[in-house]
Order: C-alpha cells, then structure tokens, then sequence
C-alpha cells in the first residue's frame, strides 16, 4: 500500500507542477482574448477608446525596486520575528535570504535615480 501512495504522490506532484502553468497561460490568453473582443464591439459602435499609455522605463524600475525591498524586509522581518519568538537563532540564517531581493531592489533604485537623471541632462 505504501508504493501505492508515493506513485499517487508523485502523479500529483508531475499533474500540478505541469497544469497550473498552462491553467495559468490559458487564461492569460482568454483574458487577453476577451478585451481584443470588448475592444473591437466598442469600435463596431463607432466609440472612441484611448489607448493604454506606456508606462516609462523610470516608472517600472522604481516600481520594481519598492516591490523588491518590501518584500525582502517583510521576508526577513517574518523569520526575525520567528527568530525572536521560538528563540532560535539558527532561524537568522533563513532571514538573510532576505538579503538578495533586498539588493536587487537597491539596485532597481538606482536604475531609476541614474535614468532620472539622464532624462534632465
């Protein structure tokens, strides 16, 4: 009975590692679909739509450095707090993972600084 249940296990594991991504593009795709389709019945009518505008490099550079280094200080914060709580200092080891998105989000900041001031020169 126990081989029985690591083959169920493993199944599930293949099913899912392999069926969320496509559930995922899937319904990107019919997302996508449905406002080509909303788009196209509002032009039929004659009605006027804007077009998205871009969003600049600035923009999505700060927005990904705020991401980032919330998310790392909420990550390392959460195993701090752990840390403080159970009293076990090994779990400071887990926090400083925290550390990588912390810099890549530093990093994005200073993308959006140097970028800034290319703009105004």
């Amino acid at each position: 009975m126990g081989d029985v249940g690591v083959g169920i296990v493993g199944l599930a594991a293949v099913v899912l590692s392999l069926g969320i991504p496509m559930a995922g593009m899937y319904t990107y795709y019919r997302v996508k679909k449905l406002r080509a389709d909303e788009r196209m019945a509002a032009l039929a009518r004659g009605v006027t739509i804007p077009f998205e505008t871009e969003v600049s490099p600035e923009a999505r550079s700060r927005k990904a450095g705020i991401l980032l280094v919330c998310g790392a200080l909420g990550f390392m914060g959460t195993f701090g707090a752990i840390a403080g709580i159970e009293h076990e200092p090994d779990t400071w080891a887990a926090a400083a993972f925290g550390l990588i998105p912390l810099a890549v989000g530093i990093g994005y900041f200073i993308d959006f600084t140097l970028s800034r001031r290319e703009a105004h020169s």
